[in-house]
């Protein structure tokens, strides 16, 4: 995200200075600072601390910006014992800061975190959050990211709600944050039910009006083609099914729904899973084949259509052994070439492999078809525009994971109609209306007074009768021969009462 922040304030010629803190090395203008303080010509790297020191007294001299990510802040910032903590680092990064903007801001949302705590011991006045998703997974993670952006806002709970009016003024500190959460608890417990909810839904709501801003986000609508979500639900193969209701006597109900995520991409992804050792020959010798799974023969259907089209394609998984193993199926099916036609990213490959990555795929005239992305390491902060195609291989817990995901797509300067495909197996249609479920709530709280989310104007794209039609759906449901791997397929699902009532609309109707 940091290198982003850099990009823009070059792309729009931004008379500020800009120190990555997390860049070990020195800019031109770090260097000619670190020169005139101590007598030193050319970038001569001493250490880290060496070149932090630099950059923090450039950006301490005033008129500029300092860029942290949240782990390094953590680290620097933090009470983590286990690693070295320069006493002055934190104290200039918790005290000297006159605008504290955490991006992408409700990244650190849990209270037990050290990244939460550290952030929590800044004395900044001036805050903002910058978030398409401050909703993620449950209210008391919500709570956390609005206490960030407003250390007062425990105190307001208590003084709007008779309990906390009531509370004693002699109680201490502890006292009064633990019964602010409790008050906090109380009042969003019923909003998620549908009936009883609406007046807690209306106090909610009225209390974070005077410190949330909600852009409608119609930008994207009005500037971009347009976008079109699909759910594809598959029939897995006779094997696959059989594994499936294998996997449902798993006791332990993480491990249930993870390998059920890679059953149904392809069989042999368990093949070393000790529940599946009496098919491990059997699974071992279908790796190489992409009919052997629903997933993988989708996808391999899809992308030679897509590209045929002179369509780029992104493929998001949670996991990263099926984005593995779809690289290995890509090469042998259309002898392509990892780097080239194909692009594989996650979380290991440092910043600026990554953007070399990126900027190889986002090239029109460049030879890259395929995105195979990590969905944590790459859902949020960069920006895929080359991708018109975008597969979300595994159903998340976390919507706003997808939305981030989707939205490295759709987002300002995609020049075409983006399709984003939703695929799974009926095992995994459960999970997804847990995780619609949660993208109600967020649409209940943050949703503006025009009728717009808060999710930046990427889940909707308008009327059915402008959007375009898939082709390349059409045709894969089309042929003869392998259009008896689709179950159900909803359009725009999140749009949809389908999704409450889970009533689907039959493929072939």
């Amino acid at each position: 995200m940091l290198l982003t922040w850099e990009q823009e304030l070059k792309k729009w010629n931004v008379d500020i200075r800009f120190h990555n803190l997390n860049e070990t090395k020195l800019s031109s203008e770090e260097t000619a600072i670190a020169a005139g303080i101590i007598g030193q010509t050319g970038n001569q790297e001493k250490n880290k601390d060496y070149n932090r020191c630099i950059k923090l007294y450039s950006w301490m001299k005033g008129g500029s910006i300092l860029g942290v990510g949240y782990r390094l802040f953590e680290e620097l910032a933090g009470e983590n014992e286990k690693k070295h903590c320069n006493d002055k680092f934190k104290k200039i990064l918790l005290e000297l800061p006159g605008l504290l903007v955490l991006d992408e801001g409700h990244t650190p949302r849990n209270n037990q975190s050290l990244m939460w705590k550290a952030l929590t011991k800044t004395t900044t006045q001036r805050r903002i959050i910058l978030s398409g998703t401050p909703f993620q997974n449950n209210f008391s993670e919500l709570y956390n990211t609005l206490c960030l952006v407003n250390p007062k806002f425990s105190h307001q709970i208590m003084s709007e709600t008779s309990c906390g009016r009531n509370f004693t003024k002699n109680a201490g500190r502890k006292r009064k944050v633990n019964a602010a959460r409790d008050e906090w608890a109380s009042l969003t417990s019923s909003i998620s039910k549908t009936n009883s909810g609406a007046d807690g839904l209306k106090k909610l709501r009225s209390m974070i009006e005077p410190f949330v801003h909600i852009h409608k986000g119609s930008i994207l609508q009005n500037t971009l083609p347009g976008m079109r979500d699909c759910l594809v639900i598959l029939r897995p193969t006779d094997l696959q099914r059989e594994l499936l209701q294998n996997v449902a006597r798993v006791e332990k109900f993480l491990e249930q729904a993870y390998l059920a995520s890679l059953i149904s991409v392809h069989p042999s992804l368990v093949a070393d899973k000790p529940e599946f050792s009496d098919h491990k020959r059997k699974l071992k010798s279908l790796a190489s084949d992409p009919n052997a799974g629903v997933k993988t023969q989708f996808l391999i259907k899809l992308i030679q259509l897509s590209t045929r089209l002179h369509e780029k394609v992104l493929v998001f998984s949670e996991f990263i052994d099926p984005l593995l193993h779809i690289k290995n199926l890509l090469k042998s099916h259309f002898s392509w070439n990892d780097g080239r036609e194909m692009i594989y990213m996650d979380g290991d490959q440092g910043i600026k492999q990554r953007q070399h990555l990126i900027n190889s795929f986002n090239d029109k005239h460049g030879e890259a078809k395929v995105l195979l992305a990590s969905q944590r390491a790459c859902s949020e902060g960069i920006n895929l525009v080359g991708a018109s195609r975008v597969v979300l291989l595994d159903v998340v817990w976390n919507p706003s994971v997808e939305r981030q995901a989707i939205c490295r797509a759709y987002r300002l300067g995609q020049e075409k109609m983006v399709y984003v495909y939703h695929v799974m197996t009926l095992m995994e249609v459960k999970k997804y209306a847990r995780q619609a479920e949660k993208e109600r709530i967020s649409e209940l709280i943050f949703s503006s007074p025009e009728g717009g989310g808060a999710g930046g104007g990427g889940r909707r794209s308008g009327c059915d009768e402008v959007v375009s039609e898939d082709k390349v759906l059409e045709a894969m449901v089309g042929h003869q021969s392998f259009g008896s791997v689709f179950e159900r397929i909803v359009h725009q699902p999140k749009e949809s009462d389908l999704v409450n009532t889970f009533g689907f609309v039959d493929l072939k109707q």
